[in-house]
């Protein structure tokens, strides 16, 4: 079945070939014998009620000194794509919104959207676990200091326990803290991540299990993937992200992990999620990240998988 396929991504120019999820799936379609069309946010525009973008077919090499040329360059009506990857990184801002309002037009004309714009839209990545209390540790989303403040009080005098607060719109690890009522600098953090009570901030409950990693577990279709990568923190850190300097070990799924995902699966299928990336520490739920998930690459290298190939499968099945 031949396929033309768009990426919608940050500039190809720009990624690390050896941890890129976005170059994995690529390689993938074109082992496939797929035509790769990359197209970077600027590129998307509508003429009347058509989705367009100027796009780059491109011939793609897992070679660090040269990766990709593009064979040809033009603009395009995106009904004229098989199929669209979004996968721009956040933020999650205005223009994130406007171009899965775009691409939701070129799924309106018949194009499959992976994932699909209104769940990008409808599912922030950090409320999302809201869905399943079940598998979270006690949580809390305000603006408030006030209200913060309690739930710090809280799980410290109930179980002896920090809280960890972060932004809604972050990623890879920034703007995180770890807080307890005895921190002497409790209130100018409550102020800064709350940016003065007009940002919305998510209060857990720390789990000391981060200490043996934060467990990214890759979802195809609602089907979890057998293992997950392990994102250990680096020495004085709580924060087990990447880009924050953890480092990655592979894991196999254990029960309750399993339990985890068919309790999230479901949902991520119902709402055209083929791919998603969830986060697990210890026993239970901390996010579902479906902008752009990672790890793919560490964990191909690890259990010699093919994990692009299978959503590229799994996009194929979609498509008949």
């Amino acid at each position: 079945m031949s396929i033309k396929l768009g990426i919608v991504m940050d500039p190809l120019s720009s990624i690390n070939i050896k941890k890129d999820s976005s170059f994995a799936m690529m390689l993938a379609a074109q082992k496939l014998g797929w035509e790769i069309h990359t197209i970077y946010q600027s590129d998307l525009y509508t003429d009347n009620d058509k989705a367009k973008a100027f796009s780059r077919i491109t011939r793609v090499e897992d070679n660090p000194g040269h990766w990709f040329d593009f064979v040809s360059q033009q603009d395009i009506d995106l009904s004229s794509l098989d199929a669209i990857l979004m996968r721009k990184d956040p933020p999650f801002d205005i223009e994130y919104i406007a171009s899965t309002y775009i691409l939701q037009l070129a799924e309106q004309m018949g194009t499959l959207v992976v994932n699909r714009p209104a769940s990008l839209r409808d599912n922030n990545e950090k409320m999302f676990i809201t869905q399943f209390p079940q598998c979270c540790t006690p949580f809390l989303v305000s603006r408030s200091k006030s209200r913060l403040r309690d739930f710090v009080i809280q799980r410290f005098q109930e179980e002896q326990q920090d809280v960890i607060l972060k932004p809604l719109d972050g990623m890879g690890g920034a703007s995180i803290y770890r807080v307890n009522p005895q921190d002497p600098n409790l209130s100018v953090i409550l102020e800064t991540v709350s940016q003065e009570e007009t940002r919305m901030v998510m209060a857990q409950q720390f789990i000391p299990e981060i200490s043996q990693g934060d467990k990214r577990v890759l979802l195809i279709d609602g089907e979890a993937i057998p293992y997950a990568l392990a994102r250990v923190p680096a020495s004085g850190e709580t924060r087990g992200n990447l880009a924050a300097g953890g480092s990655g070990v592979g894991v196999e799924l254990s029960e309750r992990d399993q339990w985890i995902c068919q309790q999230v699966g479901p949902a991520l299928k119902r709402q055209g999620i083929l791919f998603a990336g969830i986060d697990i520490i210890g026993d239970y739920l901390t996010e579902i990240n479906i902008t752009s998930p990672t790890c793919i690459r560490e964990l191909d290298q690890i259990y010699s998988l093919d994990i692009a190939g299978d959503l590229m499968r799994c996009i194929e099945q979609h498509l008949k």
